[in-house]
């Protein structure tokens, strides 16, 4: 051991100050690493996680679309915008209870009405072609929100037509 030169109680303060310090930042990136690190329950969540073989994935498929007929389906749903009462028109074609091809017919009133419609329309498609019907249930498609609306309970009447 090393004899212990006196210190004034000020700097004996500001060293364990600064220790403190020192301590409380390296707990915190240790914990901020260790926060980022797959924990073990993530590993064997990943590894049970693995895809079906494709003589199981077809027939989780076809039990999934037991429920609906194939075929090609209309409907019209509507919704409240802040010009009123608006009609969306919707025809979808199932495939094993899987949505194939989807077409949006515009009933727009109003200029407003045309462009979040004509929106919606575009960028439907890649929101719920190649997902089941019981799957669907959309908020905002290419920044129109009211139109979804009108689209969700159309496909609620579709549903029922097709089972």
């Amino acid at each position: 051991m090393r004899p212990s030169s006196p210190q004034s109680p000020s700097r004996s303060r500001d060293a364990v100050r600064k220790g403190v310090f020192a301590g409380i930042a390296g707990l915190s990136l240790a914990g901020t690493v260790a926060g980022c690190a797959p924990s073990t329950a993530d590993s064997a969540a990943g590894s049970a996680a693995t895809p079906p073989a494709p003589s199981e994935w077809s027939s989780s498929l076809a039990a999934s679309g037991a429920g609906y007929k194939d075929g090609t389906y209309s409907a019209d749903g509507s919704y409240v915008s802040p010009n009123g009462t608006e009609t969306v028109g919707v025809q979808l074609t199932l495939a094993a209870g899987r949505v194939t091809d989807v077409q949006i017919t515009q009933h727009p009133s109003n200029p407003n009405t045309r462009k979040f419609q004509g929106q919606f329309a575009g960028g439907i498609a890649a929101q719920v072609v190649g997902k089941s019907i019981d799957e669907l249930n959309v908020s905002k498609v290419a920044g129109s929100s009211l139109t979804s609306g009108g689209f969700n309970q159309a496909v609620e009447k579709i549903k029922s037509e097709a089972q």
